[in-house]
């Protein structure tokens, strides 16, 4: 090979060894790949609450309103009837021997009057039978005794149709009616109630746990804003047994309260805010009721430990408030308790 080839192929072989050594440099270079950023996890917000020493209560309350403790109710006691008027409205005031409603007499005062005339006939019929005829005698003897009865019997409808007070009081039920509106015996046309012998009654709700509340139990009573003590009179269980089912059905339902040193200005229907208390103790371990919490037969809170680490803490729970829980073993005071 001549010296000028040789110079060329030199040339030649350097040129590709340098294109092969940088070949890669010459193509465009790709995106190096993006590593995610790195996130902080969020930071869990607990709604907590120390666990404190207190006075813990259980109470039974609620608003009630005055009652009479003296009510008579007027009834028709006849065999039906119609109403012709009803002569009082509730909250009326009235007599003993006022007229409170009558019923429509259907020619009763006429047979009344009659049977009067009758009467009086077989009184003077016996009277004037010759006293040495004893069968004379003895037949006008059973014919007055007959038309007594009558009387007596036709008397006591004909007085049932005008029904009058037997109390003085105040009307505090008066039947809805129209003239000529049938009526049923024993219907109950009038309720009148003794005002000036008044008691609180607060209804409660079925299944309340009255385990707690007797006779004689003490009770605050608020109206308007002032405070009176009180006590009970009467509960479900001490109530009189009665073959009243509505009345039956109303003492099964209402615990009745004595108030002392009331306000004149107290009267039926007057609204009281009623408080019993049925248990109380002091300088216990108190939480809120949302931090207690219950899992298959397990009792237990959760405890936030410096570090935001839980804890959960088996417990015995006592006395349970309307907003707070004793809890009796399992905590002690400072106690950071996690609410739900």
């Amino acid at each position: 090979m001549s010296q000028p080839a040789k110079r060329f192929a030199a040339l030649t072989g350097g040129l590709l060894l340098a294109v092969s050594l940088s070949g890669c440099s010459l193509l465009p270079a790709e995106d190096a790949e993006l590593q995610p950023p790195l996130v902080k996890p969020a930071q869990e917000n607990y709604r907590t609450e120390a666990a404190r020493k207190g006075t813990i209560t259980k109470e039974l309350g609620g608003n009630g309103n005055f009652v009479s403790v003296l009510t008579e109710a007027a009834q028709y006691t006849g065999q039906g009837g119609r109403i012709d008027k009803i002569d009082v409205s509730a909250g009326d005031k009235v007599k003993k021997g006022d007229v409170l409603a009558r019923l429509t007499l259907d020619g009763m005062d006429l047979q009344l009057k009659e049977q009067e005339l009758a009467l009086e006939r077989a009184k003077y019929a016996y009277k004037n039978t010759p006293k040495g005829d004893a069968d004379a005698r003895r037949i006008a003897s059973l014919q007055l005794e007959i038309e007594e009865l009558k009387y007596k019997r036709l008397k006591a409808q004909f007085d049932s149709k005008i029904l009058t007070a037997a109390i003085d009081g105040q009307v505090t039920f008066a039947e809805s009616l129209k003239e000529g509106d049938p009526v049923e015996p024993y219907q109950t046309l009038v309720m009148i109630s003794d005002p000036t012998r008044l008691r609180l009654a607060l209804s409660i709700d079925p299944g309340t746990d009255l385990s707690k509340v007797d006779v004689g139990t003490g009770a605050e009573v608020t109206i308007d804003k002032k405070a009176y003590a009180a006590k009970v009179v009467q509960t479900p269980g001490s109530a009189p047994a009665t073959l009243n089912k509505e009345l039956a059905d109303k003492n099964a339902r209402t615990i009745y309260l004595d108030v002392g040193g009331l306000a004149g200005d107290v009267e039926i229907g007057s609204l009281a805010d009623v408080r019993i208390i049925t248990q109380q103790r002091e300088d216990v371990i108190i939480i809120p009721k949302n931090g207690l919490r219950s899992y298959m037969g397990r009792t237990f809170v959760r405890v936030l430990e410096e570090g935001n680490r839980l804890r959960e803490v088996d417990v015995e729970a006592g006395i349970t408030g309307s907003t707070e829980v004793e809890i009796v073993k399992g905590l002690e005071e400072g106690d950071v308790i996690v609410l739900q």
